[in-house]
């Protein structure tokens, strides 16, 4: 018992710990800079703020935007009625093989539940819509340069409702695989997608542990 104690006590010092770096590094007032706005008609703009931390030291940090919104996302992984999984094949331009696949995916717009977008970005992208959605967690996607934050979701019982419903620079070919195809795809190291990866495997501990 004392050894478990001795242990509890540690445990909980470290975490004071850690807890007190926090309260010290935390921002307590953020300023954009004057001009701090980069604005240009692309897709992507950046603005550069003063930070005052809780520690009385200051910081300069550049936030990347996209069409000048935070960049919120969803990440769906749809299974249909049958038990096949839905994935999408789509150009990567920038990565090593200029092509991915994964898992649905998209920004969430001005005044969209992240729950609505998930739904409302698989039936554009696939033309299928589920019966059940489920969020399993919720993290963000480059905390050094972006306020973005990513939603992911097990989309079940999907059904085929309409055709795709792309925007004219968007192509994405979908394709339905089995489980043991889908381990096949994954084995081969075919998903380089950090977010893909994260929301399959995610959804692979929730079912053991059910």
């Amino acid at each position: 018992m004392k050894i478990q104690g001795s242990w509890f006590v540690s445990k909980m010092e470290k975490l004071d710990e850690i807890w007190k770096f926090f309260e010290e590094l935390k921002t307590i007032h953020i300023e954009r800079q004057r001009n701090g706005l980069v604005k240009r008609k692309t897709f992507l703009q950046m603005e550069r703020y003063k930070c005052l931390l809780n520690n009385g030291k200051t910081m300069i940090r550049e936030k990347v935007l996209k069409d000048y919104k935070d960049g919120n996302a969803a990440i769906i992984l749809p299974i249909t009625e049958d038990g096949h999984y839905l994935l999408a094949i789509e150009p990567r331009v920038f990565t090593k093989k200029t092509v991915d696949i994964g898992f649905p995916a998209g920004y969430i717009e001005n005044g969209e539940s992240p729950s609505d977008a998930a739904i409302r970005e698989l039936e554009e992208e696939t033309g299928y819509t589920p019966e059940h959605l489920e969020c399993i967690g919720s993290y963000y996607q480059d905390q050094g340069c972006s306020a973005a934050y990513n939603y992911y979701y097990i989309a079940r019982n999907c059904k085929k409702v309409s055709e795709q419903r792309l925007d004219k620079d968007e192509f994405i070919k979908y394709v339905l695989v089995t489980e043991e195809e889908l381990d096949e795809i994954v084995r081969r190291d075919w998903m380089k997608g950090l977010n893909s990866a994260y929301v399959l495997e995610r959804a692979k501990n929730l079912k053991e542990k059910r």
